[in-house]
């Protein structure tokens, strides 16, 4: 199978210089040379050269892996470390057998998420089972691990979900500036409908058409990062021809790890003679709504808030798509807000798309260390641009004991707008 692990020409060439070791979330907790970036490629390396079995053993230091990408931020080669790991895991799906629980839990995952039926059907019944208040069930033995494992990412009543279906276009308020897309996406729409809304009315409010092609669907992201690359393309083609239009400024995504992914529409085309044009124009235009906002001349909170702010740099924002300084301006310059310093603002929390469902024990660890660094801020609110840091970090503050509350930028923003809380 030489040849096949991954593209280890193409993503780059690890020096082993070991400078990715300290940046790394798993190495962080574990320790463990196997679970950094510069052991991981080695053991894709030796699977690669037949040298090391694919067994269980190998696969699982591989499926620790958090994909955030940190070392990709401090390799002096430019290892494109996603890539590798990312062609990695498809290979481990096409040529080795999971216990059968391991199986069902990814596919469940696999065949949910990108799907809008069946993810509206989620979102109904998660805002039942949040109005109906089990989210206290997460602590009792009565019932399964597993099954409390996903109860405490339930809200409280007062801060639950929404399911939205936005427009098609929504016109700008005043001239048009911009016209521009905005990726309804999987999770964003079935539950933070909330957010949705005020990303498009905040855009409107600026100026901005906005235009939601019903046809865009799941960006591909989790499929991709899961190692189901033939389904995650399928659906990265649907969202690159709904998105292709010369009338567009700019593509929009409210989630780190969609833009993230669409970024990369035209490396994964590359080859592609046909969608390969279309989809490097496509990522050319993708922005983080926070990176958009940023950028309009006329930007300003019209209300002051008087509120001690930390942010949380969520992974693929971060690091998949380069966007620090601006969400911090953004809430710097908000009347009586103070941004505070988050110690590690850039580990991972754990999320990481469905790692905190595949991984929940690393996960917990995670989200636990951010939780400490975010209460050692004595911040009133923490802030971040991607719903699932924001359902990791909610859940491990409240088991700390906690009332900080985790929201994201859009919705900080629209908070300052309308001086009323936004939902936490």
């Amino acid at each position: 199978m030489t040849g096949q692990v991954a593209d280890f020409e193409s993503s780059g060439n690890c020096i082993h210089c070991g400078l990715c070791v300290a940046s790394c979330p798993t190495f962080l907790e574990l320790g463990t040379e196997m679970d950094s970036p510069r052991g991981r490629i080695q053991l894709m390396r030796s699977i690669d050269q037949g040298t090391i079995p694919l067994d269980d053993a190998s696969v699982r230091h591989l499926d620790l892996c958090l994909g955030c990408r940190a070392c990709e931020t401090t390799c002096p080669s430019g290892v494109r470390y996603g890539a590798l790991i990312e062609g990695a895991r498809h290979f481990i799906e096409s040529h080795h057998r999971r216990p059968w629980p391991e199986r069902a839990k990814r596919w469940l995952v696999n065949r949910t998420f990108p799907n809008p039926a069946i993810m509206r059907l989620f979102g109904r019944t998660v805002q039942w089972l949040t109005w109906l208040g089990l989210g206290g069930l997460a602590h009792t033995r009565l019932l399964p691990a597993s099954v409390r494992g996903l109860l405490r990412y339930l809200p409280d009543r007062d801060g639950g979900f929404r399911s939205v279906r936005l427009p098609e276009r929504t016109a700008a308020q005043g001239e048009v500036r911009h016209r521009v897309g905005l990726l309804a996406g999987c999770v964003m729409q079935s539950l933070f409908g909330d957010t949705h809304t005020n990303t498009v009315q905040l855009l409107a409010r600026h100026g901005c058409e906005v235009r939601v092609p019903p046809a865009a669907g799941c960006c591909g992201a989790l499929l991709l990062h899961n190692g189901d690359r033939e389904r995650g393309m399928e659906l990265a083609r649907a969202a690159i021809v709904a998105f292709d239009s010369p009338e567009l400024d700019a593509v929009l995504t409210n989630a780190a790890g969609c833009g993230a992914a669409m970024r990369e529409y035209g490396e994964h085309f590359k080859d592609d003679a046909v969608l390969g044009p279309a989809a490097k124009r496509v990522a050319d235009k993708v922005r983080d709504v926070a990176e958009f906002v940023h950028g309009l001349p006329d930007f300003e909170s019209k209300q002051g808030l008087n509120a001690r702010v930390a942010y949380h740099d969520a992974c693929h924002l971060l690091n998949g798509q380069g966007v620090q300084a601006q969400p911090r301006r953004l809430l710097g310059g908000i009347p009586g807000v103070e941004l505070v310093e988050l110690h590690e603002a850039e580990v991972c929390c754990g999320s990481a798309g469905s790692y905190n469902l595949t991984e929940p024990e690393l996960a917990g660890r995670l989200a636990a260390r951010k939780a400490r660094n975010v209460m050692a801020t004595g911040a009133d609110v923490l802030v971040t641009g991607n719903p699932g840091c924001i359902l990791q970090i909610r859940a491990a503050l409240r088991e700390q004991g906690s009332s900080i509350r985790v929201v994201h930028t859009v919705d900080f923003l629209a908070e300052a707008y309308t001086n009323r809380a936004a939902r936490g």
